[in-house]
């Protein structure tokens, strides 16, 4: 019979196991930019808000440390693994919260979550290396087509509206019934050429009404041109111009530019293990070479100063795009892949952080994480050299619209007052004179000239 004081001993034990706090997990990670970061004591990045947003949903605690290795995940010839699977393998971790790249080799050794983040491999190369200059025409790419059909559509109708105004004006006339206006509508297109083009062209407008719509069309010139070489000044610095390698295709089939990726890596398994023909004679390249990267920053910096394109994660190639402004990435992306979370073979929270992960996907949270950590600082040069569109300028296009309203108004005016004018002192009609007037303006002078003739004939 068990005294009365070791039953209670027991019951107390019991007890102080079903209330005790399960233990903190154990997370390992890999410092990468924008994934992991150091922020003073601290860790930040993605999967550092990936991991608060899993623990906060399922309601577990964890410590977190780095990688000791600061390797992802390798297998050597032994099998024995590296990095962060590694630790996972040995349990020294229960989770890697990471950009670790779900594989069949790695599956294999440790169980993998559903991925967090879909990504696939491209190569970043320096854009002075990869610009193509044979577009003859590409300046005129600087505005898009609508800005040029305005520019177009404005000049036209400027044009016009000078030689309406001269018509109407009568200080653009002497004597309407004999002579002829200087301002034909030949001089009004060379005019606003001239205008447009900063070199000024004869004969010019007399009436204040014409040189309204003259000041307006030279005030949207200035406009327009000071944009077009705003942006083209941007377009010869920035180097935007088309890829002339393209594809993965490109990059085998030349001898100039010289290719790698990081040593030991998902990415160089793939080149590998590949039976594509363009990826094998890849990878045999970079073995002949031994054109490898030993880190992702060694691939960037290698790629930035010289003749190298550096193939990795398309994802993390958009991150140092963003951050470097003289590097570009290939369009082309290939062998698509996740990153995932890894945790030891028959650990019971996988299918719950799987679940979790899915929710975040659906509700937006991940879209938004990627958003926050893949601010890009070349948005504004980027922006200078894009086409320019009619829609910035509405404004200038909106003043030169009024210009011409003000200026054929005040055409109309001058003529209507010179019509009152006539018509109190001949005792007639205003509207008859105006009429008339406007008849001896717009008439056809042909008739005005072959009436002449017949009256020297005559006399």
């Amino acid at each position: 019979m068990a005294s009365p004081g070791l039953l209670a001993l027991t019951a107390a034990l019991i007890a102080g196991l079903c209330t005790a706090e399960p233990q903190p997990l154990k997370v390992t990670t890999i410092k990468q930019e924008p994934y992991t970061m150091s922020k003073g004591s601290e860790l930040e990045g993605f999967c550092m808000d990936l991991l608060s947003a899993l623990a906060n949903k399922l309601g577990f605690k964890y410590d977190l440390h780095l990688v000791k290795d600061g390797k992802y995940g390798t297998k050597d010839e032994h099998g024995n693994w590296a990095g962060m699977v590694g630790e996972v393998v040995r349990r020294e971790a229960d989770l890697a919260v990471a950009p670790l790249t779900l594989t069949a080799v790695r599956e294999a050794a440790v169980d993998m979550t559903k991925p967090f983040m879909q990504t696939g491999l491209s190569f970043i190369i320096r854009k002075d290396i990869a610009s193509d200059d044979s577009q003859y025409l590409s300046f005129l790419n600087l505005f898009s087509t609508e800005m040029w059909m305005g520019i177009l559509v404005a000049y036209l109708l400027t044009s016009f509206c000078i030689y309406l105004v001269a018509r109407i004006s009568p200080s653009e006339w002497d004597q309407p019934q004999a002579e002829e206006n200087q301002f034909t509508l030949s001089h009004s297109f060379w005019y606003t050429v001239g205008a447009l083009t900063l070199q000024g062209a004869g004969p010019h407008p007399k009436a204040l009404s014409g040189r309204v719509i003259t000041a307006i069309w030279w005030l949207f010139s200035l406009m327009v041109l000071a944009c077009y070489f705003a942006n083209l000044s941007s377009w010869l610095h920035s180097d935007r111009q088309q890829l002339s390698v393209k594809s993965f295709d490109d990059l085998a089939n030349q001898n100039i530019v010289q290719y790698g990726t990081i040593k030991g890596s998902s990415s160089l398994a793939f080149f590998k293990n590949s039976n594509n023909p363009t990826y094998r004679r890849i990878y045999e390249n970079m073995e002949r070479q031994q054109s490898y990267a030993l880190s992702m920053e060694e691939g960037v910096r290698r790629a930035q100063e010289g003749n190298y394109a550096f193939i990795g994660e398309s994802v993390s190639l958009d991150l140092v795009v963003a951050r470097y402004c003289n590097l570009m990435r290939c369009p082309e992306v290939i062998g698509m892949r996740g990153y995932s979370i890894a945790a030891p073979l028959g650990f019971p929270m996988v299918k719950n952080l799987s679940v979790a992960i899915l929710q975040l996907s659906e509700s937006g949270e991940l879209d938004y994480l990627r958003s926050k950590w893949w601010a890009s600082s070349c948005v504004a040069e980027n922006a200078q050299a894009a086409p320019l569109k009619a829609s910035s300028l509405k404004g200038v296009f909106l003043l030169l619209a009024l210009g011409l309203g003000l200026g054929v108004a005040m055409a109309l005016m001058e003529l209507a007052a010179k019509s009152r004018s006539i018509a109190n002192t001949q005792q007639k009609s205003c509207c008859s004179v105006l009429t008339t007037e406007l008849s001896h303006r717009f008439g056809r002078r042909e008739e005005k000239k072959s009436a002449e003739t017949d009256d020297k004939c005559k006399a």
